[in-house]
């Protein structure tokens, strides 16, 4: 017989290093996973942050909605799909019937201002009592409106001056309203989608990310998870009502103050109080038009009450309402609604109180484990100044017996 020969195979040529494979790799397993996934999630940021704002919205929603929606959920037999599906359409009534309102009061008052706009450039128009009356600027103003408003085709005159000399900007200019009025669809849309699996598939979400909490942050992930959705809904919660009622206080002031429509200037003022600074704007400027319009002491007493009303608001409710279980202080909840507003919009105004609530409760759980330290500190210090404690050696009792006897 012939002996079988089993022929290796040659060992080739590399460039750079041995053929055969290293058993040790370069970088650990642990580490290349963990720089992997800091890739992938700026990647995942980078490439998605345009659904940040939509996606934050609903968050926001359905932290502040959960408890309703766990009372719709056990109405329907727990069926998260239909809960989810009704809670959307409970939303969407909420912001659409709103919309709905404005849109036709918009629509009359428009009508209104068109119509005074033909009769004026028709026949002309005196300057307005009030305008003429104004201190300081009362003079160049009816200077202004008799030489632009006061004599027939005067509007029509500026409106051909103006579109004349602009007719690029005002193309532009409506170019960007159509796509801004698109965009804004679509993140309502986004916002939708995103909230419909937040509520549907939220539970599972939370237990997932608390897993994750507990591994990253074992002693600490309860306390600081729990601060977000509770100080979500309160702020949500706080900042609603609260613009519901200025509104009605400061609606109720534009009426004893005999101000014109003044359930639209309330709902306006209730608007403008979720945005830090609109309130005290709003009846400012209602106050300056009373007083323009001869009705100094009303002016007076309607800028004294909403100075009034907004420092109790400010001081007192705010800060219980808006700051949560952290309870934050007037300054941390004020500079988080100023560092929103401005970084993030009409979102920032529930966003910046959260990070604020976070850091605050970040502060508190450091402050607590100093104050442990120095407490363990000080009974250390008192033991060694004491001594070594004394160890009493009792007697047997045997032993005891025979030292009486």
């Amino acid at each position: 017989m012939k002996e079988s020969r089993i022929q290796k195979p040659e060992r080739q040529q590399r460039l750079f290093g041995l053929s055969t494979p290293l058993r040790s790799a370069v970088i650990p397993p642990l580490s290349a996973a963990r720089w992997l996934l800091v890739l992938i999630v700026a990647a995942g940021v980078y490439f998605f942050h345009g659904f940040l704002f939509p996606v934050l919205a609903a968050l926001v929603i359905a932290f502040a909605s959960w408890p309703l929606y766990q009372r719709l959920l056990a109405g329907v037999g727990g069926n998260r799909t239909v809960a989810a599906t009704l809670a959307i359409l409970f939303i969407l009534a909420f912001l659409v019937i709103p919309i709905a309102l404005a849109g036709t009061y918009a629509i009359n008052e428009v009508r209104e201002w068109v119509g005074w706009a033909i009769e004026t450039n028709r026949h002309g128009a005196v300057t307005p009592h009030w305008i003429a009356t104004m201190p300081v600027v009362g003079d160049w103003l009816n200077q202004q409106w008799t030489t632009n408003f006061g004599h027939p085709g005067g509007i029509g005159e500026l409106i051909q001056l103006i579109s004349g000399a602009n007719i690029g900007s005002i193309y532009r200019g409506a170019l960007a309203a159509g796509g801004s009025a698109f965009g804004l669809l679509l993140t309502l849309l986004f916002m939708m989608i995103a909230l419909f699996f937040a509520y549907r598939d939220g539970e599972h979400f939370a237990g997932q990310v608390d897993r994750l909490g507990e591994r990253i942050l074992p002693t600490r992930w309860e306390r600081i998870s729990r601060v977000v959705p509770a100080t979500i809904s309160s702020t949500v919660t706080g900042m609603t009502v609260i613009a519901i009622g200025e509104g009605l206080v400061l609606g109720i002031a534009y009426w004893l103050a005999g101000v014109p429509s003044p359930v639209t200037l309330g709902a306006l003022t209730g608007v403008m109080a979720l945005i830090p600074g609109g309130a005290p704007l709003s009846f400012t400027l209602v106050s300056i038009y009373l007083a323009a319009s001869g009705s100094p002491m009303a002016g007076l007493a309607l800028f004294l009450w909403g100075a009034v009303e907004l420092f109790i608001v400010d001081k007192t409710l705010r800060p219980k309402l808006v700051g949560g279980p952290i309870k934050l202080p007037f300054l941390p909840t004020f500079f988080g609604l100023i560092g929103g507003v401005k970084t993030m919009g009409f979102l920032g105004l529930f966003i910046g109180p959260v990070l604020m609530a976070l850091l605050v409760a970040i502060w508190r759980e450091w402050l607590r484990e100093v104050e442990l330290v120095d407490e363990l500190t000080a009974d250390s210090a008192v033991e060694i100044e004491g001594g070594p404690p004394q160890i009493e050696i009792m007697p047997e009792p045997g032993v005891a017996k025979k030292a009486s006897a």
